[in-house]
């Protein structure tokens, strides 16, 4: 997932090179978004983790 935010990244910086505003900022947000989504999806995990962890066999 967080490769689909550093390729999103990777457009908008080529597209602001280019001159393209309007392309270069949606794929700045959608990366952004993408971003977000990975980091609480990774808290969830690691805190289901140290839950499933702590129990007595």
């Amino acid at each position: 997932m967080l490769g689909w935010a550093l390729t999103f990244l990777v457009v908008a910086l080529i597209a602001a090179v280019l001159g393209f505003g309007g392309i270069a900022g949606t794929a700045i947000e959608i990366a952004k978004i993408i971003f977000f989504v990975a980091i609480i999806l990774f808290v969830v995990s690691a805190v289901l983790g140290v839950f499933r962890g702590r129990r007595a066999p």
